[in-house]
C-alpha cells in the first residue's frame, strides 16, 4: 500500500507485532490500522525530507511511546510558560473546523515536522482510525490533517498541505527515506 503513497520508497527500521503491542500497552489505547500498517511496512524515517513519524522501535529517539510522552510534557511546559502569571485561565487553542473543546486532552503526539509542528491522533475510543491533527509550532493553531494516515500523507503531497500545515508550505515530495537502527542512534546522540 505505502509504495502507492511514496514514489521513492526506502523502508527503515520497522515495528514488529510485539513492538506495536508494547506501545499500545504503554499508551493505553489501540493504535489505528493505517498507522500500524505504516509502522510495519515503512518504519522509522523521514517523509518528503520534512516530516518524521515516530514508530514503536527499540531506539528512544524515534520510539512512539517515548516521543509521545516527551512531546506532551514539552508542550505542557511551554504552555505553562505562555500562561499569564496571574491567570487561572487555560491556554486557548485556535482549532479549525468543528472539533470539540476536549480535542487537545485526547491528543497523542506521533510525529514532528522540521519547523516544529507536532502531529497527533485524536484518540477517540471505539473507532478503528483516529483523526489526525497538527499543532503548529506556535502552540496555538491546530489544523485538521486527515481521517487516517494515508489520507494525511497524500494531502501533504498536494495543495491540501496549505490547509494542513498552513501558509508558506508547498507540497512535499512523495518520498520516504527510512532510517536503520544505527542512523536512529546517531539521531538520538545528536539530540542529546
Amino acid at each position: 500500500m505505502w509504495d502507492s503513497v511514496f514514489r521513492d520508497f526506502r523502508p527503515g527500521l520497522t515495528s514488529s507485532e510485539a513492538d506495536l503491542a508494547r506501545a499500545e500497552a504503554e499508551l493505553g489505547f489501540p493504535l489505528p490500522q493505517s498507522y500500524r500498517s505504516f509502522a510495519k511496512e515503512c518504519g522509522a524515517g523521514r517523509i518528503g525530507g520534512h516530516l518524521r513519524i515516530f514508530t514503536p522501535v527499540p531506539v528512544a529517539a524515534a520510539d512512539l511511546s517515548a516521543r509521545a510522552h516527551l512531546i506532551s510534557h514539552g508542550v505542557a511546559l511551554a504552555l505553562d510558560g505562555l500562561r499569564d502569571g496571574d491567570s487561572d485561565e487555560p491556554h486557548r487553542f485556535t482549532i479549525e473546523g468543528d472539533a470539540d473543546a476536549e480535542l487537545m486532552e485526547r491528543a497523542c503526539f506521533f510525529g514532528q515536522t522540521e519547523r516544529g509542528d507536532f502531529l497527533f491522533f485524536d484518540v477517540t475510543p471505539g473507532f478503528p482510525e483516529y483523526d489526525i491533527w497538527v499543532l503548529c509550532a506556535d502552540l496555538e493553531t491546530v489544523h485538521f490533517g486527515g481521517a487516517d494516515l494515508s489520507a494525511f500523507l497524500r494531502g501533504l503531497q498536494g495543495l491540501e498541505i496549505v490547509h494542513i500545515l498552513g501558509e508558506g508550505e508547498g507540497p512535499l515530495p512523495a518520498t520516504f527515506a527510512g532510517d536503520d537502527a544505527a542512523a536512529l542512534e546517531q539521531l538520538g546522540a545528536a539530540a542529546s
